[in-house]
């Protein structure tokens, strides 16, 4: 019946994650043959050979991090180079009701040399909820915080067979993303994001490790809470133009209360479309749309879990570059 997920499904959508997961670690950990050891990224102009398949040599240089949708890629840009982001991210559908948010992060970035990169930002959020058991009906936009992330690449893909950068960004809410509840919300999320480039100038892979861990004070109550959450992601993406990358991303989410992973509520798997678009050397455009297809909420027995999350989640992202 439809809507309805058996173990079949759920054991199907696992050996998703599992084989896509499992294809980017051992393309990681493949034979360094495959791809020689170059020179930096700042010499490339020199050095590199024709890209294969008729690209143009300008492809040759693709950033990784927002070709993969959710997943990131482990490419900061160059030193010298600032970068403004805006990225919205969108979630829709609880099993009943009207359900819809939006949380926007307003970036400025800075590449401060080849390894390292800062990006301070302030974010907004927007909620549209009626009819929800458990949930206030609430409606309206609001300033909800400020973040800062920090980016340090610790593997360089351009000298060796995969590239690996560690995030970490710590943040301050007054707005629940989810609920749109006043909140005192400090915490931060940390990850290790993995990526290689599969075919010359073609396909390319991404492997994440995420974790996410803060404490809320509901304003209302004056109550406080911990939690954390925990996501592997990966993700494929092919070059069909040296403008246009399309691919597909896959996530497996666990939700814990308790700052440090403490007691397991619920998990998700997530699947969908990812897309890049340059529209020109200084404009990006990049986004995703993945839908829940496997997941189950602790205590509950019905299929998905929408308790901790949602039906729908989308991303869209606009990249300017100087």
């Amino acid at each position: 019946m439809p809507g309805i997920w058996t173990c079949a499904h759920l054991a199907a959508a696992a050996i998703i994650v599992a084989g896509l997961s499992a294809s980017c670690i051992s393309a990681f950990a493949g034979d360094t043959s495959s791809r020689p050891y170059t020179e930096s990224r700042a010499s490339l102009s020199s050095g590199i050979s024709k890209p294969a398949h008729g690209l143009r040599s300008a492809h040759a240089e693709i950033d990784t991090e927002h070709i993969f949708g959710f997943s990131m890629g482990s490419d900061i840009g160059k030193p010298g180079e600032i970068e403004v982001e805006f990225e919205n991210v969108g979630a829709f559908g609880k099993r009943s009701g009207t359900y819809a948010a939006w949380a926007g992060l307003n970036q400025a970035k800075f590449t401060l040399s080849d390894n390292f990169r800062i990006a301070p930002g302030f974010a907004l959020s927007g909620q549209h909820i009626n009819g929800i058991p458990g949930m206030a009906d609430h409606r309206d936009v609001a300033f909800s915080g400020a973040a800062l992330e920090l980016r340090y690449k610790l593997v360089d893909r351009a000298v060796a067979p995969f590239g690996l950068t560690l995030h970490a960004q710590p943040g301050w809410g007054r707005i629940d993303d989810g609920s749109g509840m006043h909140i005192e919300q400090y915490g931060g999320e940390f990850a290790a994001l993995f990526d290689r480039e599969l075919v010359k100038d073609r396909l390319f892979a991404a492997f994440n490790v995420w974790y996410a861990t803060g404490v809320t004070r509901e304003i209302a109550t004056n109550l406080w809470r911990h939690d954390s959450e925990m996501q592997l992601q990966a993700a494929m993406s092919y070059a069909v133009r040296p403008e246009l990358v399309l691919g597909l991303g896959v996530r497996y989410a666990r939700a814990y209360d308790g700052a440090g992973l403490d007691r397991f509520v619920g998990d998700a798997v997530f699947a969908g479309p990812t897309f890049s678009y340059a529209t020109s050397k200084e404009i990006g455009i990049s986004g995703t749309w993945q839908m829940q297809v496997a997941g189950r909420a602790i205590g509950d027995h019905r299929s998905l879990n929408l308790d901790q999350f949602e039906r729908h989640q989308a991303l869209l992202r606009l990249n300017l570059h100087f």
